[in-house]
C-alpha cells in the first residue's frame, strides 16, 4: 500500500507543477508604438506588408530621412546660450540712466524754481529748493516709465525670438516628415 500514495503524490506534483509553469509564463510584450505614430503620421501598408516589415521599413526610412535632412525629431530640443536672451544687459542700462534722469530733473526744477521763487517772493533759494525736489520726483517718474518701457520691449523681443525659434524647429520637423513619407511611399505605403 505504500507505493500508491507515492505514485499519487508524484502525479499531483507533476500536475500542479505543470499548471504553475503555465501560469507563471510571462505574456508576450505589448507591441511597441510605431515610429509613424510617434511622428503624428498614419502609414497604411498598401501592398500587404506585415507589421514587422512595416516596422523595419519605418526604421530604415527614419534613418534615411535623418541622414538627408540632418533633423532628428525624436531627439530633445536643445537651446544654446546664443539663442537665449541676455538677462543682465537690459537691467544694467536703465539703472545707469535713472540717476541721470533724476539729476537732470533736479537741475531743471531748481532753475525753474529759482525763477518762480524770485518772481513770487524775492527768494530764489527757496524756489530753487522746491523746484529741485519737484524735479527729482518728476525725473524719478520718467525713469520708472523708461524702465517699464525697456522691460516691455525686452519681453516682447524675447517672445518674438521664442516664436521664431519654434517656427524654425517646426519647419525642420516638417522637412523630416516629408522625407520620411517619401521614403515610405517608395516602399509601397500610403502615408497621411
Amino acid at each position: 500500500m505504500r507505493p500508491l500514495p507515492r505514485l499519487s503524490f508524484a502525479i499531483l506534483c507533476c500536475t500542479f507543477g505543470g499548471l504553475a509553469m503555465g501560469q507563471g509564463a510571462t505574456p508576450p510584450p505589448p507591441p511597441s508604438k510605431p515610429l509613424s505614430t510617434s511622428l503624428d503620421m498614419v502609414v497604411f501598408p498598401a501592398k500587404g506588408q506585415t507589421a514587422q516589415q512595416q516596422s523595419q521599413d519605418e526604421g530604415e526610412c527614419y534613418a534615411w530621412s535623418k541622414g538627408q535632412t540632418g533633423v532628428d525629431p525624436m531627439a530633445p530640443a536643445t537651446t544654446t546660450a546664443a539663442t537665449a536672451p541676455p538677462a543682465q544687459e537690459p537691467a544694467s542700462q536703465p539703472a545707469s540712466q535713472s540717476g541721470g534722469t533724476r539729476l537732470r530733473g533736479a537741475a531743471r526744477g531748481a532753475a525753474a524754481g529759482a525763477v518762480i521763487g524770485e518772481i513770487a517772493s524775492d527768494d530764489a533759494g527757496e524756489g530753487a529748493a522746491i523746484g529741485a525736489t519737484v524735479g527729482v520726483m518728476k525725473g524719478g517718474a520718467e525713469s520708472r516709465k523708461q524702465k517699464a518701457a525697456a522691460e516691455s520691449a525686452a519681453a516682447t523681443s524675447a517672445q518674438q525670438q521664442a516664436s521664431q525659434q519654434q517656427a524654425a524647429q517646426q519647419e525642420q520637423v516638417d522637412l523630416f516628415k516629408k522625407g520620411f513619407a517619401a521614403c515610405l511611399e517608395s516602399k509601397g505605403y500610403t502615408v497621411k
